[in-house]
């Protein structure tokens, strides 16, 4: 492969990778997405010249542990969160009034 070709190929995939990040995600949906996609990018880059691949699997996998400590620290929340008192109960054989 000529290195013109390889040249336009990098910028056709940047494009394409911009386009998606812009229009495939909204901003709840995006959490560690960006973050993953650009660690997965430069591994896949350093792999063998599959950047955007890399790109790809890292914005799922960082999209998926974002969702995943988010949902740790809501159980968190919840466990913290002092439970009401049971009502009082009478003894038996007597009523409260």
């Amino acid at each position: 492969m000529s290195q013109s070709m390889a040249v336009k190929m990098q910028v056709l995939a940047a494009i394409l990778l911009g386009l998606v990040l812009l229009t495939g995600s909204h901003g709840a949906q995006a959490k560690g997405c960006i973050k993953g996609a650009v660690v997965g990018g430069v591994a896949g880059h350093v792999a063998g010249h599959h950047g955007v691949i890399g790109a790809a699997a890292g914005c799922a996998v960082g999209h998926h542990l974002a969702k995943k400590k988010e949902q740790e620290q809501q159980q968190q929340q919840r466990r913290a969160q002092p439970r009401p008192a049971p009502p009082p109960q009478a003894p038996p054989g007597q009523q409260l009034s």
